[in-house]
C-alpha cells in the first residue's frame, strides 16, 4: 500500500460509527418506516422469479420507496400507479443472482462497472423525461441489492465532508464508489462487526432473520444519520 493510500485510510478513520449506527437501529422496530428496507431487501434477495407475482413485486418496491420519501409532492412517482415499476421489475428479474453477492468489500473495477450499468439500466426503465434520478435510483439499488448506500442529500453531504471535497457525490460513478470503498477499508473492523450482528426483520413473524445487513447498508445508515433528521 502506497503512502497516499495509507494517509487516505487514516483521514477516513472514524470513531463514532458504532454509536451513530446503533442510534439509527433503535428506530427499526417491525412497524417503523426504516424497516421497510428489511421487507424490500428480504423479498428481492429470496424471490427466485419476480415475474410470478409481478404486482406484489411492484408493491414491495413502491412501498419501500414511499417509506423512504420518494413519493413526496415534488416526485414524479406521485403521478403514477405501481404499474410504473413493471419494466423495472422485469429488468431486475433478468439479472444473474450473483449480483446480490456484491458488497462494498468487493468494489473491484468489474463490480463497480456492473453497479454503474445496473444504475443506468434502471434509470432507463424508471425515469421519465428529465426527472432527477440520483436519489431515486440509488435508493432502488440499496433496497433491492444492498450493494451501495442511497445517495440522498444527507448521505451526500456527509460524504462530501468525509472525503474532504475529493468527490461531490452528485453522481454515481467510479470515483464516488471508490471513495465509499476507501471509507470501508479505513473502518473495516467496525463495519464488518455491525454487519455481522445486524439482521433483517421478517414481515410475518416480526422476528429477526438470518439475513445480515449488507456492509453498504451500514455505511448508508452512518452517512444518513450524521445529518439531522
Amino acid at each position: 500500500m502506497g503512502l497516499i493510500n495509507k494517509l487516505t485510510l487514516i483521514e477516513m478513520k472514524r470513531n463514532d460509527i458504532e454509536i451513530v449506527v446503533d442510534k439509527f437501529k433503535s428506530k427499526s422496530s417491525p412497524y417503523d418506516r426504516y424497516t421497510s428496507f428489511d421487507y424490500c431487501y428480504n423479498y428481492f434477495l429470496q424471490t427466485k422469479d419476480l415475474n410470478q407475482d409481478i404486482e406484489k413485486s411492484c408493491l414491495k418496491l413502491g412501498f419501500y420507496l414511499a417509506s423512504w420519501g420518494m413519493y413526496r409532492g415534488s416526485s414524479f412517482l406521485l403521478q403514477h400507479s405501481i404499474k410504473q415499476f413493471y419494466p423495472t421489475i422485469q429488468y431486475i428479474n433478468s439479472l444473474d443472482k450473483a449480483v446480490w453477492s456484491i458488497d462494498v468489500d468487493q468494489y473491484s473495477d468489474e463490480n463497480i462497472q456492473t453497479i454503474i450499468q445496473i444504475y443506468q439500466d434502471i434509470k432507463k426503465h424508471l425515469i421519465q423525461k428529465n426527472n432527477t434520478d440520483l436519489t431515486l435510483i440509488t435508493k432502488v439499488l440499496l433496497g433491492v441489492f444492498g450493494f451501495i448506500p442511497a445517495f440522498d442529500s444527507y448521505f451526500c453531504d456527509s460524504f462530501r465532508s468525509i472525503s474532504e471535497g475529493r468527490c461531490g457525490f452528485r453522481r454515481l460513478n467510479k470515483k464516488s464508489l471508490t471513495i465509499i470503498g476507501e471509507f470501508y477499508n479505513a473502518n473495516q473492523d467496525v463495519i464488518d462487526k455491525l454487519s455481522s450482528e445486524t439482521f433483517t426483520t421478517d414481515f410475518m413473524t416480526e422476528q429477526k432473520t438470518q439475513i445480515h445487513y449488507p456492509k453498504a447498508k451500514i455505511i448508508d445508515m452512518y452517512g444518513f444519520s450524521l445529518r439531522p433528521v
